[in-house]
């Protein structure tokens, strides 16, 4: 009789590249708008702090990293493209549920 409806609605419902367009233009608007929040050095600078510490608690994560990284020096790529995309595997670990 009484079925609940487990689909997803309105922002939930969007693909990603929608989503982020709505998130852009709210940015955008609030910019206009004077409402946006803009960060001090100092909150940057702590903010950073943060999510390395955040980071550095998956041992996975990190232990992945220095495999990768000894890898890429043991094949003479100690360049600064592994250092890029050692850095996007920093950014990315946001993307990753946390444990502990």
């Amino acid at each position: 009789m009484g079925q609940i409806s487990e689909s997803k609605r309105g922002f939930a419902a969007m693909n990603a590249e929608q989503q982020r367009q709505i998130a852009s233009q709210g940015g955008k608007a609030a910019h206009e708008k004077g409402t946006a929040h803009e960060f001090t050095s100092e909150e940057a600078r702590a903010a950073g702090r943060k999510g390395g510490e955040a980071v550095s608690q998956n041992r996975e994560h990190m232990a992945e990293i220095g495999r990768k990284g000894a890898e890429a020096r043991s094949q003479g790529n100690g360049s600064r493209k592994s250092r890029d995309a050692s850095r996007a595997q920093h950014v990315n670990a946001d993307e990753q549920p946390q444990q502990g």
